[in-house]
């Protein structure tokens, strides 16, 4: 086999599912510890993903309590779970800085924006590809199940790990190798089954804003997504979370009792700068103090000599960057609004960044053409109730959208990705409710979408484009972006 980053991408992909299960196959002992609940009751469908996982790092070589090493950090939540975790990554990197502890900080996070190695970062900074093969054929070396093609009808441990699996512990043994000094994990999707839930004893475990989402796997009510995403709770860990919706707080303050730990509401730190605009919008001063009161009590444990100071505070805010999320790129007459916000309560907050942030940034004498460009697809949420919401909170923003553009996720003619051609079909009359006057078009690839939005240039001074829906549209669109300078 050629041990090349192109082959260990290649067998990643090879482990991913072509269909989710319609029924479920979770143990026994899973099945009797759901939350009973009224209504909104989770559905698990196929073996939940933490099944098999602690097998597996033995395989690998790693015990279950040989994660404590690593001194993690493990984030859950609905929205803001990546820049939680980034932003706590960057200010115990700047107090390292000072200090000299820690000296190296290891960051998972999912989904990737343009490519995997962004999901496992050492000081920040992706694997590169030579590494990252490395790593992962020391895995598959102690994996056998990964030579054969992925049977999702054969039991787990014969089967083998499936794709974000395999990129946890892919995660972990980097980790471990590489020594780092405090790891922070971010869940997949929810918590108690997740397979990252596989640490046993975290140092700091915390929960960012809560809304409906994943309601196939996690159910379709607050209290249940808040049951599954407090699984992450461990006795002995600080348990932290943000100010929540009434239910949400009361079903993880209930968790949290019965797991035996103290959980803390953080408030708006002041620390943070005032003007960052790293910070914007507001709901990234939540994220913020989130990850501040994190690596405050992070170092409280393993440096207590060593306290978080304001100037930490501060460099690790001012150096932070995560494309893709908020993020404005300016090219001639156009300037690009770009938020991968997948879920309806990230759309709505998207619709209020651009609106504040396009009417900021237009000129007072210029005509401005205000485009959407949108895609969703995928089996879990309902693109058009998605599209519902976000088109709801552009109008009620009056950003005057002129032309909405919807695509589907190929980046030229003839790339690989979902056609989507029929939840396409299905847009139109659900923008129109909002938006009866102005252009809708469709496009079946990413660049032709972008071209599309170029081409109000014609008519405007200046062009200000949101791009959201899907991690899958904002990734390659970045990638263009740039490579256009």
């Amino acid at each position: 086999m050629d041990r090349t980053y192109a082959e260990a991408i290649n067998i990643l992909e090879s482990r991913r599912r072509s269909v989710r299960p319609e029924t479920s196959h979770a143990t026994n002992l899973l099945s009797e510890s759901l939350p009973k609940l009224e209504a909104g009751s989770p559905r698990l469908k196929g073996v939940p993903s933490i099944d098999g996982m602690a097998e597996w790092l033995q395989q690998i070589g790693h015990s279950a309590s040989e994660l404590s090493k690593l001194n993690i950090i493990h984030v859950a939540g609905t929205k803001g779970k990546g820049s939680t975790c980034s932003f706590t990554e960057s200010i115990l990197r700047a107090h390292g800085r000072r200090t000299g502890y820690p000296r190296k900080t290891g960051l998972y996070t999912s989904p990737h924006l343009i490519v995997p190695e962004e999901r496992i970062r050492i000081n920040s900074k992706p694997l590169n590809g030579t590494l990252f093969a490395k790593y992962f054929f020391e895995l598959y070396d102690c994996l056998p199940q990964l030579q054969a093609p992925l049977d999702p009808s054969r039991p787990v441990l014969q089967r083998g790990p499936r794709y974000l699996q395999l990129f946890a512990l892919l995660a972990f043994h980097v980790f471990l190798r590489e020594q780092v000094d405090v790891a922070i994990v971010e869940t997949h999707a929810g918590g108690e089954y997740d397979a990252t839930n596989v640490i046993r004893k975290p140092v700091v475990t915390a929960i960012t804003t809560l809304g409906l989402d994943h309601a196939a796997m996690l159910g379709s009510t607050l209290d249940s997504i808040a049951w599954h995403k407090a699984g992450i709770f461990k006795a002995g860990a600080t348990a932290l979370t943000v100010t929540q919706d009434d239910m949400a707080a009361s079903a993880l303050r209930k968790r949290a009792a019965e797991k035996g730990v103290d959980l803390r509401v953080v408030e708006r730190d002041d620390r943070l700068p005032q003007n960052a605009t790293q910070l914007c919008p507001s709901v990234q001063r939540t994220n913020g103090s989130l990850a501040v009161a994190a690596a405050e009590a992070w170092l409280s444990r393993n440096a207590p000599s060593q306290g978080l100071t304001a100037d930490d505070v501060r460099k690790g805010v001012e150096q932070w960057t995560w494309p893709g999320r908020f993020q404005v790129v300016r090219h001639g007459l156009n300037t690009w609004f770009l938020d991968s916000a997948h879920n309806e309560m990230s759309v709505r907050i998207a619709a209020q960044w651009y609106a504040e942030a396009a009417s900021a940034a237009s000129k007072q004498s210029s005509k401005t053409a205000r485009v959407l460009v949108f895609a969703h697809i995928n089996e879990l949420r309902d693109s058009t109730a998605l599209l519902a919401s976000l088109a709801q909170a552009l109008r009620d923003t009056e950003a005057s959208i002129r032309h909405a553009i919807f695509t589907t996720y190929p980046e030229v003619s003839g790339g690989e990705g979902c056609s989507g051609d029929e939840t396409l079909a299905l847009f139109e009359p659900v923008w129109r409710q909002y938006h009866p006057e102005g252009e809708v078009t469709f496009h079946s690839t990413v660049r032709q979408a972008l071209e599309a939005a170029k081409r109000q240039g014609d008519q405007y001074d200046e062009v200000h484009t949101l791009i959201t829906g899907s991690q899958h549209l904002v990734g390659p669109a970045l990638k263009m972006l740039q490579e256009e300078g």
